[in-house]
This record gives C-alpha cells, sequence and structure tokens, in this order.
C-alpha cells in the first residue's frame, strides 16, 4: 500500500493550478511512492544542489550560455539517455536516474529544468510530438534543449528531423509543435511512463497504484478519474472503482459516450455491493 504520508507530501506540493511547481521536490516525492524502502533522499538533494552550483560557477565564468548545461549535467555529470534499456521502469524514477545517470527524456528534462531555473533562466517544458524537449530563455533569447542526447540546443532542421521521425516524412514544424507544458504534466508525462509500462506487463495492481500517484499529482483530471474506475474494477476493488467514476461523473463535461460508460459500471458496482 502506498505510503499516505508520501501521498499527502506530493498531493502538497502539486497544489495550485500547477504552472510552476518545485518539480524536484514532486519528482523526489514519486520516487519515495515507487521505493521500498524508500529512499533517504538528502544525498540526491545534495548531488543536484551541486550541479546547480557547478553551473552558476561555470555562468560567472564564461558568461549565461544555454551550452552551461550539457557541459555541467551531460559532461561534467554524465547524464545521458538510456538507449540501451529504454523501458526499464527506472528511467522513470528521479532517484534512479541520479543513481545510474541515465534516463527517459523526461526525467531528464526534471533534472535541467531545475538547474535552469536555479540561474533564474525562465525554463519550461515543450509540447513536442514524440520526444520531450524543453525550452530556455536567456536575455531574451529563447533555446530549444535536448536532455536525453546530452542537452544540445536543436535548431529547426534538427527539430525538423525528429518531427518526420515521429510524424512521417512530411511533416512540418508549426507553432504547437513548441507550446508550453505545465509543470503538473510534466510529472504527469514522467509518472505516466511507469503506468504504461506496468499496463503492458499486466500488472494492473501496479498500474492502480500508479494512477493513485497521477491522481495526487492532477486530482481532477477526467481521463485519469475514469482509468482508475476501470482498474479499480477490474481488480474488484469495488469501493475505490465507486469513489473514482462519482468523481469522474461529478466533474461534469467530457464525452458522453465515457459518461454513459461511468454511469453504468457505476450502477453495477453499487449492484456488487448491496
Amino acid at each position: 500500500m502506498p505510503d499516505p504520508d508520501a501521498l499527502r507530501r506530493l498531493r502538497d506540493l502539486c497544489a495550485g493550478d500547477g504552472a510552476r511547481l518545485d518539480l524536484l521536490e514532486a519528482a523526489l516525492a514519486l520516487s519515495l511512492l515507487h521505493g521500498d524502502p524508500p529512499p533517504d533522499l538528502a544525498p540526491f538533494r545534495q548531488h543536484v544542489a551541486a550541479m546547480v552550483a557547478d553551473t552558476a560557477d561555470l555562468v560567472r565564468r564564461r558568461g549565461a550560455s544555454v551550452e552551461s548545461l550539457g557541459e555541467v549535467i551531460a559532461r561534467s555529470y554524465a547524464y545521458r539517455g538510456d538507449t540501451e534499456s529504454y523501458d526499464d521502469l527506472r528511467n522513470a524514477d528521479l532517484v534512479h536516474v541520479v543513481e545510474r545517470r541515465k534516463g527517459l527524456p523526461v526525467a531528464l528534462s526534471i533534472l535541467y529544468l531545475h538547474v535552469a531555473r536555479g540561474q533564474g533562466w525562465e525554463a519550461e517544458g515543450l509540447a513536442f510530438p514524440g520526444h520531450f524537449l524543453i525550452r530556455v530563455a536567456i536575455d531574451g533569447a529563447r533555446h530549444v534543449v535536448d536532455p536525453f542526447h546530452g542537452g544540445v540546443e536543436r535548431d529547426a532542421p534538427h527539430l525538423r528531423n525528429l518531427l518526420r521521425q515521429v510524424l512521417g516524412p512530411e511533416a512540418e514544424l508549426a507553432p504547437q509543435h513548441f507550446d508550453p507544458v505545465s509543470d503538473r504534466d510534466v510529472l504527469l508525462r514522467l509518472e505516466n511512463n511507469v503506468r504504461l509500462r506496468l499496463a503492458k506487463r499486466d500488472d494492473w495492481a501496479g498500474a492502480a497504484q500508479s494512477l493513485e500517484r497521477m491522481l495526487a499529482i492532477a486530482p481532477d483530471r477526467p481521463e485519469l478519474l475514469f482509468e482508475a474506475g476501470e482498474i479499480n474494477a477490474r481488480l474488484d476493488k469495488h469501493r475505490a472503482a465507486i469513489a473514482a467514476f462519482d468523481r469522474f461523473l461529478a466533474l461534469g463535461g467530457g464525452d458522453p459516450a465515457l459518461r454513459r460508460r461511468a454511469a453504468t459500471l457505476l450502477q453495477e458496482l453499487r449492484r456488487r455491493l448491496n
């Protein structure tokens, strides 16, 4: 069972509008919920603080430059994307990412965002299809950075090639590919990597726990509530399923077909409890 105190901590960290959160602490809170036994987070906080300090020192010596991020994180601390074991669950757990110095694009991006913001730079995740990127603004200039590939800056030709790998050879860059995503959505994307891999293994109990973590990050996301209802019903956790479907319907709106499906399942679940 997940630690209720750790879940409460995650909820508290993700309160508010979610546009800007303490991404590092929230991702570490997720690691606490993944770990059994939970890790001591102090060394990991110290490690990331050292990267922030080393980047600040490099900026003082050479001037503000987005290349400082890759210089410190990828080259001095040897972080890289895990291309050999991409689907390893540890790649979406920040504690394991720090221990192994490799991970998924979104996990590495959390480190890059934290270090960039530690310099006072504006930094955000991007809604780029298929490959998580970040954007960093320094002295009015905006730079797209690829944390999975050594923190290199991506120009338009590189980005077009990345896009075509996902959407096909005729795809062209469009403004919506550079829409910022909220910090809440960065965390959801991180944990969703865990949920999808657990579901692929038919580990429905683990997927249900992952959804509980996602709902701690975003308690009013209808699609998460609906899926939590379905998975808990599959696991015969009727009360948890009823609570999820009740909340889903109470929010209103959404796909009418999903609402009809939720109402039908809710009726069946309540009948089983009586």
